[in-house]
């Protein structure tokens, strides 16, 4: 097993680039399936998740190349349309395939996709949807078989919930689709915008991304395109949360501001400076933060559920009692156990939970639940006095390109074994 091993005691401070968006990149590598030609892909980080869809592209039969963090496809039909077993459990948005091969072979095979279990993630709203497009579903021994034998047409779908990973699907099937399809009440996160921006590039007729009503109009065939894939704003807002814990000054570089606002504004409440620019923010922290009366997720532009354990983690020593309360995942907390052996007092009532800020952590050895659970372990143990080990950190690499490297950067003493 790899592991962390981390002296903490030391403030982040220094100046640090921002990698491309994980939540943004998995789509985009769906959505070349789409294109006949070429697909170049700039700003990829180097993750096991992206690792994994392009995994998924060459069992479908397409070709691809990446170099450093560029990423070339050379788009066209895929041989099959079945995403094996083993590749749907790597991560759980591999669902994202479904919408793109669907869309271009009217045909798509799934299974249950994988990833951190924070509770139940139904995929019943994507399969709603695609119903609505005139696909048939099916079915049989553990597979989900959807076929469109005269393709999909477009019509109004409106979401009971603005899912990100619904809205996404929707896009991919419906941008070859027959006609216009109208999303009604869809996600308006940055990455979405993102995803229409490729398509539309090469040659997609959607208007409306990044709001709650976006509108496709099928085209007969899409063409070859070149997209720089945006800011990761929760990497961002690791290393924002990671400085306000330790007491730290760091400034962020390829960042987009705008996307952080909920975040900045809870770090501000916290006690922190945030100063920003077009594509910079600088955070610098008090020596100790200020505990926040009340903190909510929310679809965006709310506060972001990923953000949700940085902020605790960073909380856990702040002067007061903070609350926090929990929207979209019911077992976002999970990672709270483990939180606790470094000597956060943190209490949960269901979706809530309660931080009492202690004055001081411990170094402890924990392991990783999930996702930005460890990336809230890592924050503590960057705060806490003495040499702390976090195993299972597999799940972080899912998520953060070369974390330790990036955390050494700011003047943490990291390394991984």
């Amino acid at each position: 097993m790899q592991n962390f091993i981390i002296r903490g005691g030391r403030p982040l401070k220094g100046t640090l680039d921002i990698h491309g968006a994980k939540n943004s990149v998995l789509p985009l590598v769906s959505a070349a399936i789409l294109l006949n030609g070429k697909s170049v892909l700039h700003n990829c980080p180097e993750l096991s998740d992206v690792t994994a869809a392009l995994e998924i592209l060459k069992s479908l039969g397409l070709e691809y190349i990446k170099q450093g963090s560029d990423i070339t496809v050379f788009s066209k039909k895929p041989d099959n349309c079945l995403i094996p077993d083993e590749l749907m459990r790597k991560m759980r948005s591999s669902v994202m395939f479904l919408g793109s091969i669907l869309g271009r072979t009217g045909k798509a095979v799934i299974s249950t996709p994988g990833g951190c279990m924070l509770g139940p993630r139904p995929i019943d709203i994507h399969i709603s949807a695609l119903k609505k497009l005139g696909a048939k579903v099916t079915e049989n021994h553990g597979l989900l078989e959807f076929e469109a034998e005269n393709g999909l047409v477009g019509t109004d779908i409106f979401l009971d919930f603005p899912s990100v990973g619904a809205t996404e699907n929707i896009i991919l099937a419906s941008a070859l689709a027959k006609g216009t399809t109208t999303i009604h009440n869809a996600a308006r996160e940055p990455e979405i915008k993102d995803l229409t921006d490729f398509l539309i590039s090469a040659g997609a007729r959607i208007s409306g991304g990044g709001t709650d009503t976006i509108v496709i109009t099928g085209v007969d065939s899409l063409g070859s395109t070149e997209h720089t894939v945006i800011p990761d704003r929760i990497e961002a807002a690791t290393y924002m949360a990671a400085a306000a814990a330790t007491g730290g000054s760091i400034t962020l570089n390829r960042v987009n501001p705008s996307c952080l606002t909920s975040v900045n504004e809870a770090l501000k409440k916290a006690g922190c400076e945030i100063i920003s620019d077009d594509n910079t923010i600088t955070v610098i922290a008090p020596p100790r933060l200020k505990a926040v009366k009340s903190v909510e997720t929310r679809v965006y532009p709310g506060f972001p559920t990923d953000a949700g354990p940085l902020l605790i983690s960073a909380l856990s020593t702040a002067c007061g009692t903070s609350v926090f309360n929990e929207t979209i995942f019911e077992n976002r907390f999970v990672f709270i156990d483990e939180l606790s052996r470094f000597g956060a007092k943190i209490n949960t009532y269901g979706t809530v939970a309660v931080i009492d800020g202690v004055e001081n952590i411990w170094s402890a050895e924990c392991n990783c639940t999930d996702l930005r659970g460890g990336a809230a372990l890592v924050i503590a143990a960057l705060k806490a006095d003495g040499i702390s080990k976090i195993g299972n950190i597999c799940h972080i690499k899912r998520g953060y390109e070369d974390m330790p490297e990036n955390l050494r950067r700011l003047g943490a003493e990291i390394k991984e074994v």
